[in-house]
């Protein structure tokens, strides 16, 4: 069944070598929503780790720790990735090389954020009361830093999902036999006037992913943070 049009037997119909376009297509979805919800939630971690230990510490800690973030930040990020991708295998290694390259930005925010709490009269109480510095960091500083830290990783989801299609779709990301939404984009796009169904689907998907990402994040914005929402 090669290059079969959609039928009952194939939805979606089929690719040149013969597989279901519908069910490809879905297996590459789970693929990439996997790698970016890994590599979100791991991003995410970074950057509440770096921004809180620079932010309550001061000094030459955050001295140090900020010019790391900045030095990641003026580093051609994507030419990096596409240098050490091809020497990962599978999608659960692509997920910490794009963690790494994703949570500086929000450690800033987390920074400053961490900085304004821990001039707070509990804080400062908490600490002249003896109270160590991680026991203040989880109590006191983290649960005011929560709200930013749920619609971080909302967000970088869909952030992450596109640079993993856009890898796989070039070639340095997932390759076969594993399949995400940008190989199937990739396999099917020399096709996409002639065999629309081979292209088209995948493509629109990883749009709706992204679109509904962002909602969400958008909505757990305005839930969590309702002035900072607006």
């Amino acid at each position: 069944a090669f290059r079969e049009g959609p039928s009952a037997g194939h939805w979606l119909g089929t690719t040149q070598s013969g597989r279901d376009v519908f069910a490809l297509t879905l297996h590459g979805a789970q693929q990439s929503l996997l790698v970016g919800l890994l590599a979100a939630v791991l991003s995410t971690a970074f950057a509440a780790v770096a921004g809180t230990v620079a932010g309550f510490a001061g000094g030459w800690v955050d001295r140090t720790v900020m010019w790391g973030v900045d030095l990641l930040l003026v580093l051609p990020s994507f030419l990096i990735v596409i240098v050490l991708a091809p020497r990962l295998s599978g999608g659960a290694m692509l997920a910490p090389l794009l963690a790494a390259f994703m949570w500086m930005v929000t450690a800033r925010m987390v920074r400053s954020m961490t900085i304004s709490v821990r001039e707070r009269e509990h804080v400062l109480a908490a600490r002249f009361l003896g109270v160590g510095a991680p026991r203040v960091i989880v109590r006191h500083v983290l649960p005011r830093l929560a709200s930013l830290l749920a619609v971080d990783v909302s967000l970088s989801v869909s952030v992450a999902i596109v640079a993993e299609s856009g890898l796989s779709y070039l070639g340095f990301g997932v390759r076969p036999p594993d399949v995400t939404l940008g190989t199937v984009i990739a396999e099917g796009q020399g096709a996409a006037v002639a065999r629309p169904w081979m292209f088209g689907f995948a493509a629109g998907l990883l749009v709706l992913i992204v679109v509904a990402v962002n909602l969400l994040g958008d909505g757990l914005r305005d839930v969590l943070d309702p002035e900072g929402g607006r």
